[in-house]
């Protein structure tokens, strides 16, 4: 199944190839990647120490950073080597502080694999939540370096339970050790016959927990929100925006809006601001130079990124979006670690943190504009409800926080 498994990979690379003339993101795949050995060679050299971390995308990255931090201190002669597989990741965060060196992950084959770690040579490596790349594991077990999973999440319907995943549970003999998120993915790996493993938790509650030490004062949604109710929709794509824009419209509730779209291209940030009939202005708006009193419009939309976490601080509700597409609805930890009650689509059963809070009541699910109305207007106008889903949810994130605490402990032990 291996030798199978890697002709796909490079009938895969070459496919890619052909696809990146008509997309834009896949274009970011492939040329990303064509520099990543040269910049290995020149920015590690044979006699540095490093450490990898290797995330899937933007959401593993978040996920794995409060490991990465508490690593670095705890490993200041190392050099941090960090790499995303998709450009989603790798475009937002290939400026980040924490790394010294970050990059694309080259596909897996068995050279780029040998070349890659050759260059890289790392001391310990970890995989942050999933992305197990065969070629890449086994000539890390060969080279016998210590390799960890965090935050691991295993399903049975993944390759690794089937009869023909022969291969692929062969690369988790890699595994020095596998943090996971709960007892039923630890569950699966007893039934492999792997017993290094520990409930550790999920690592996502600790960076949304030092969120809340940081400074979060953003002068001009102050001004905006003028003490009003603030409903703060984050990471919205058109199905969420659709039935908020209906709500928006008709509402007669004193209430202000800030919405921070998935997307922000200029053509559908324009859409939504045409179909909204309140007084409504852009982030874009604000650096032009123009006079504006923010506390005379109704509905401010981001057309930025990288200020969405510090925005939900001014958030009496949160109305997190992608719960009515694919994978599901996006981070409902930040909003949470303030202490706002949430609201989001029917999409979230993939993800256990929204599964908990729409079971303990901090987070309200809907499935049309009718039930987004009466969850929205029953936040509104009662306070104490909107206290109490809030607290609920500010007590699930500290009560859920310390898994880098577990993870680091262990790895000092080893």
């Amino acid at each position: 199944m291996l030798f199978i498994y890697n002709i796909i990979v490079q009938i895969a690379s070459f496919l890619l190839k052909i696809i990146a003339f008509f997309s834009p993101k896949m274009k970011l795949f492939v040329d990303g990647r064509t520099p990543v050995f040269d910049i290995l060679a020149s920015k590690i050299k044979p006699e540095d120490k490093t450490i990898w971390f290797h995330a899937a995308s933007l959401g593993e990255y978040e996920q794995g950073l409060p490991v990465i931090e508490k690593i670095k201190i705890k490993y200041p002669a190392h050099k941090i080597l960090v790499t995303f597989f998709s450009p989603s990741g790798y475009e937002v965060r290939k400026n980040n502080a924490v790394a010294d060196v970050t990059i694309y992950l080259p596909l897996d084959t068995k050279k780029n694999a040998k070349q890659f770690l050759n260059l890289a040579h790392p001391d310990l490596v970890f995989f942050i939540k999933y992305e197990y790349w065969p070629n890449y594991l086994n000539e890390l077990r060969k080279l016998k370096t210590p390799t960890y999973l965090i935050s691991g999440i295993f399903r049975e319907n993944q390759l690794f339970f089937n009869w023909y995943g022969g291969f692929y549970r062969k690369a988790l003999e890699t595994f020095t050790y596998f943090f996971v998120q709960n007892e039923s993915s630890k569950k699966l790996l007893l039934q492999l016959g792997k017993t290094n493993v520990a409930v550790s938790g999920d690592t996502r509650f600790d960076r949304v927990a030092t969120i809340l030490e940081k400074d979060n004062t953003l002068g001009f949604i102050e001004a905006f929100k003028n003490d009003t109710l603030t409903i703060v929709v984050g990471s919205s794509w058109p199905k969420d925006e659709s039935l908020l824009v209906d709500f928006i419209n008709q509402t007669n509730e004193k209430v202000k809006f800030i919405i921070a779209p998935h997307n922000i291209k200029s053509e559908q940030i324009q859409e939504l601001k045409n179909s909204i009939s309140k007084k409504v202005v852009l982030f874009s708006d604000v650096g032009t130079g123009h006079d504006l009193s923010l506390q005379d419009f109704d509905v401010f939309i981001i057309d930025t990124i990288g200020i969405l976490t510090k925005i939900y601080s001014y958030a009496d509700i949160a109305y997190v979006g992608g719960g009515f597409g694919n994978p599901g609805v996006h981070n409902i930890l930040e909003p949470a670690t303030f202490g706002v009650p949430i609201v989001i689509g029917s999409n979230f059963s993939h993800f256990a943190e929204a599964t908990a809070l729409v079971n303990m009541g901090g987070c309200s699910s809907i499935a049309n504009k009718n039930e987004l109305s009466d969850a929205l207007s029953n936040l509104l106008r009662n306070e104490d409800i909107r206290h109490e889903k809030g607290h609920i949810c500010s007590t699930f994130v500290q009560m859920n926080k310390g898994a880098t605490s577990i993870i680091l402990k262990h790895i000092s032990e080893d």
